[in-house]
């Protein structure tokens, strides 16, 4: 064995004992909060790295805190979990009412190819690198979760106004939901673009470009680019059928306005015919 394998030897041996107190499998588990995370408030917390934001949390667990409202949390137990969130909740911006989780378990394999499956996450050993490329992409599938939830139910509001259109129209207040639904596909957009960074590769792969493998791993595993594409395929979809449906009340409106329009004329003759004659 080379110096240089032994060295990273030691090193893998060295991070098994760190991490974990020694353990070689923790379950991992995501949650999507809120619309954001304020982390400045933060700040004085005693973290080991801002990028993503990690710091120590429970007897010997980690927690990742994303500015877009994500927290994943490695090796802590139910009532740990519970505490954290609890004093979490000052923190979240505009809290989700129905939160999002997704489980997940890392298993230390070493000497063997970090692999993914639907059953575990088997890494060479313990760094905070891997934490942070395996807690963006879990944050990354907690919000997708969350946001194709959102999506099935705009799809099923949007329901009963093409219903309505069928039959002669959207009506008035038809109109308001229809510009809410194009607020709610925008701020979407908005969140999962300039928030998120679906598309991203997490910014640690420019630093460790070893990591790339297990990054296309969890990629793959978790369908991340997939779902993001069917999710932007079904917002432009809303957002079309809601600017298609609000032009036809714009042009109902207009309607209206030429026959008011015609009526007033029609008046205005009748008036002007009656004085001629009486």
């Amino acid at each position: 064995m080379t110096d240089r394998n032994k060295k990273t030897d030691d090193s893998d041996n060295e991070n098994r004992d760190v991490f974990f107190s020694g353990r070689t499998r923790i379950d991992v588990r995501a949650f999507f909060l809120g619309q954001r995370l304020d982390l400045k408030a933060l700040e004085q917390t005693r973290r080991l790295t801002t990028s993503p934001y990690v710091i120590q949390a429970g007897h010997d667990g980690y927690a990742v805190l994303f500015r877009y409202g994500a927290v994943v949390l490695f090796g802590m137990g139910p009532i740990e979990e519970t505490s954290f969130l609890r004093d979490m909740e000052p923190f979240v911006v505009n809290p989700i009412s129905h939160i999002e989780t997704e489980d997940a378990a890392v298993t230390i394999t070493p000497g063997t190819a970090e692999t993914v499956d639907p059953e575990s996450i088997r890494i060479s050993g313990w760094s905070i690198e891997r934490i942070q490329l395996i807690a963006e992409m879990l944050a990354k599938c907690v919000v997708l979760s969350y946001y194709e939830d959102r999506i099935a139910e705009t799809f099923d509001k949007i329901e009963p106004i093409a219903s309505q259109l069928q039959s002669g129209g959207p009506t008035g207040k038809s109109g308001r939901d229809l510009l809410r639904h194009i607020g709610t596909t925008l701020s979407i957009q908005r969140t999962m673009v300039g928030h998120v960074e679906i598309d991203e590769k997490p910014e640690i792969l420019w630093d460790m470009p070893e990591l790339e493998r297990l990054y296309l791993r969890l990629l793959d595993e978790y369908e991340i680019k997939e779902r993001h594409t069917a999710l932007k395929h079904k917002l432009d979809l809303i957002y079309r059928t809601a600017e298609t449906m609000n032009g036809l009340l714009a042009e109902k409106r207009m309607l209206h306005a030429e026959w008011y329009i015609v009526i007033l004329i029609v008046i205005s003759i009748a008036m002007t015919v009656s004085e001629m004659f009486f």
